[in-house]
């Protein structure tokens, strides 16, 4: 199957452009934004190491079901910004599939809804293998998902999209992670998962930062559209060295090994997408290195975290 553009009425056709399904449903995922799922799955998987022999098979299930369900969020919010007026021709950070390439919006919602059916049988086999009361926890995430763009009241229209995404995708991925290979799920897990619940919650008002002209002409109330382009900057500043403290914190307190402390080596990109902010100019083109960055540091900060917890179990052994 092929999807063509569309030609406005009443004008010469051009020559369309064409992408199969399989590569619009790739640009769709936002493949660079699927690292927000795998490193919850890779820490909370790493966390569970001490506590017997890894299943693997359940591993690339929870991460196969966590990346399609981000993969159908970026869809969602693709499609209902665009239904919404949010996106155009010239926005930055969408995949551009709806104003620059012409497909039509009911593809990209059927594309949406067949990943998210594919990431449900998945989650069956995961329930079927460890538990049921996975069931609920996952129909919440999908449903937290769609609202995330979806529904008459978005919640990245409001002050609590980055609670709302940094607890689904960092405390709950981190602890159903952990419970899939241990059984059970610990405070320790959840101690372990604040960081990482943290920074993607940072991705989220990174974006709004980047985004808060735009979003404040189209009656979106985000949190840095309440509290200012500058006092988010310097929240955004306070979450990342929140984060980093904690580590800290957990090391001393013995939840973690020093090998965790890895995840520090992560810091200069935070302190350059809050430098980005501060003096990279307004417009959403020029803000992008730093919201760029702030993605990064959730991917470096994560992976690094997870390695040290991996090195850590390896030498104790």
């Amino acid at each position: 199957m092929e999807i063509k553009t569309r030609t406005a009425p009443g004008t010469a056709s051009a020559p369309a452009k064409t992408s199969t399904t399989r590569d619009t449903w790739l640009k769709l995922t936002r493949p660079h934004t699927l690292t927000a799922s795998f490193v919850p799955v890779a820490i909370g998987t790493a966390f569970a190491l001490p506590h017997g022999q890894i299943r693997l098979p359940l591993f690339v299930a929870m991460l196969l079901t966590s990346m399609l369900l981000q993969a159908a969020t970026n869809m969602y919010n693709e499609y209902y910004d665009y239904r919404r007026g949010l996106d155009n021709a010239q926005s930055v950070g969408i995949s551009g599939t709806l104003v620059r390439d012409g497909v039509t919006p009911q593809t990209v919602l059927t594309l949406a809804r067949l990943t998210v059916a594919a990431a449900f049988l998945l989650g069956l086999f995961l329930c079927q293998q460890t538990s049921w009361w996975l069931l609920p926890v996952g129909l919440g995430g999908t449903a937290v998902g769609y609202l995330y763009s979806g529904g008459p009241y978005p919640l990245s229209a409001t002050p609590f999209g980055e609670i709302f995404s940094g607890a689904t995708m960092g405390l709950v991925i981190i602890a159903v992670a952990f419970f899939i290979q241990t059984g059970f799920v610990s405070a320790e897990a959840f101690l372990v998962a604040v960081p990482t619940a943290i920074l993607i919650g940072a991705i989220l008002l990174s974006n709004n930062i980047r985004d808060l002209d735009g979003d404040k002409l189209h009656g979106r109330r985000t949190l840095a559209i309440l509290v200012g382009r500058r006092p988010a900057t310097f929240l955004l500043a306070a979450m990342f060295a929140t984060a980093a403290l904690w580590v800290v914190y957990l090391w001393l307190a013995g939840v973690v090994g020093p090998w965790s402390l890895l995840a520090l080596a992560s810091l200069p990109l935070p302190v350059k997408a809050v430098r980005g902010f501060l003096s990279g100019g307004a417009t959403p083109a020029e803000l992008m290195p730093a919201m760029v960055a702030t993605a990064q540091t959730n991917t470096l900060f994560g992976l690094l975290f997870a390695a040290g917890l991996l090195v850590q179990h390896l030498l104790a052994r």
